[in-house]
Order: C-alpha cells, then structure tokens, then sequence
C-alpha cells in the first residue's frame, strides 16, 4: 500500500495531489527514492520554457530535512522562494509550456549559482546562521555539486535543447524587505545581462500595465557568470528573460495562478515585439 507520507520531505511546498503521480512511479518495493528537479510537460509544442531555480525548501533526507534549522526558518525566503513554484506551473499551463523546478532548497546548494561562486554553499543568509553549512568542506561542497546541483541542470537543458528555437523564463521571488534595509517599493523586477532583447520589449509591456512598479535589474543585478540564465540561454543565444515577483504578492495558490495568467500574454506580446 502507497504510503502519503511524502518522499520529498517535510519542507516541501507542493500539495500532494502534485507529488502523488512521482511518488507512485517511483515506489519500488515500499521504497521511494528522491530525485532533486521535477520537469513537468517536456513534451510541450511551446519554444518557452519556464524555470524554477529555488521551488522548494526541501532539505535532502540524508542531510537529516533541517540542516539544523527551526520550521520557522525553513518557511522564510532565505530557505526558497515563496510562491515561485506556483507562478511558474501556471504560467507554463498559460504557455503550453515545458516547466522545471528545483527540489532542494538553495540554503543546501543554489542552483543559481557558478560551480565555483562563493555564495553557492551558504553559511549566513539574511542574519540566519546555517548550522548544517557551518562545517561543509570542499568534499561535501563537490557531494552536493554531484547530487543535486548538477543533476537539475543536466535535466534543465536536456529539456531546452528539445526547441531548437527555445526561450527561457526564469520565474523568482524577493522578499519585501532584508533585515535591516529598507523596503523595496517593487512588484516586479526584469532582470537580465548584456542580451536585453526580451527584457527590454517585456520591461516596457510591464511598465505600460499602470499599475506596476517595475524594476529593471531590480531587486538584484542581472547576471553572475554561471548562474542558470548564463548556463542555460546566454551561453546559447537564447532569448531569455528572469522575473522576480515580490512575494507577497504571490503568497497564496489564487495569487499564484493570477500571476501566471497575467504574465502569460505580455510574455507572448515581448517575444512578438522582439521580432525573433
């Protein structure tokens, strides 16, 4: 008999009428084995791709589901992004589009991160010490590479090199507010590097909605050498753009699938604007 207790962990932020149909396929004799990345709708007619570097809070059962950290903590952005996971499934549906998600927590390693980035294995995060991070040696560092960073990214760019025209969106969410810094008066930010040929058509499509403060190359700066939009569209002259929400404005499942819906259409428009 299917036991509902989830293989993902406790931390994980999906419903589990989503983690059932992995949970069933991957049962083998009463035995559910952990796989670090969901890859929903490959097979999708779409040249988008949506992506979800940090979907999900989980921490990995052989690292004990905590990393030594209150439920408190794991609930916070530092641990994921809140909301994220939700925006980008509907916004792949809206697209008809192949979506990925990461199924670790960024506090175990950051997808969005070089291989050799300093901040890829965090020790302090947002004034939160990391007491599972505080010894990890380069041994570990190159065992959670192997385990869960690497594997996502394999499996993200098997399913983009599928279009040979892909786009990739790269769904995120920001915090309102960093501990001791000021509020950030954003809703939405449009980040990217030195290809600006979707950003700045999606920037414009955003700003014209009237009701939006948008950033560009805001909350953060748009590029660090590695990180999943080098990896996976500059690094192949692909049309990309990455989308950070303030997350509370995505706090809930309806806020999810409006965000999604909303960004679908002035997605559709950029990339027509784009001519490409």
């Amino acid at each position: 008999m299917l036991s509902l207790t989830s293989p993902l962990g406790r931390y994980c932020p999906f419903h589990i009428l989503t983690q059932l149909p992995y949970a069933i396929a991957k049962q083998h004799e009463n035995h559910m084995t952990y796989q670090p990345y969901f890859i929903e709708g490959a097979q999708r007619p779409s040249r988008w791709m949506v992506t979800c570097d940090h979907a999900s809070n989980l921490v990995p059962p052989e690292l004990g589901g905590t990393l030594g950290l209150p439920e408190s903590e794991m609930a916070r952005h530092i641990a994921y992004d809140i909301g994220a996971a939700g925006v980008s499934r509907a916004l792949a549906d809206a697209l008809d589009a192949p979506v990925a998600l990461s199924n670790f927590s960024r506090l175990v390693i950051d997808p969005n991160r070089g291989e050799d980035d300093p901040t890829l294995l965090m020790r302090l995060y947002d004034g939160t010490v990391i007491p599972g991070n505080r010894h990890a040696d380069a041994a570990e560092r190159k065992r959670r590479l192997d385990a869960y960073h690497r594997p996502y990214h394999a499996a993200v760019e098997e399913v983009a090199a599928l279009h040979p025209k892909r786009v990739i969106v790269s769904i995120h969410s920001f915090t309102p507010q960093l501990k001791g810094r000021p509020p950030r008066p954003w809703h939405i930010g449009v980040l990217h590097a030195y290809d600006e040929r979707l950003t700045e058509p999606m920037f414009h499509r955003l700003t014209a909605e009237g009701d939006l403060v948008v950033g560009m190359n805001q909350p953060y700066g748009g590029h660090l050498p590695g990180d999943s939009i080098d990896r996976h569209a500059l690094q192949h002259g692909r049309l990309n753009v990455l989308i950070e929400l303030r997350h509370d404005l995505i706090a809930t499942p309806d806020q999810q699938q409006a965000w999604g819906r909303r960004l679908a259409p002035l997605l559709e428009a950029a990339l027509a604007d784009t001519h490409l």
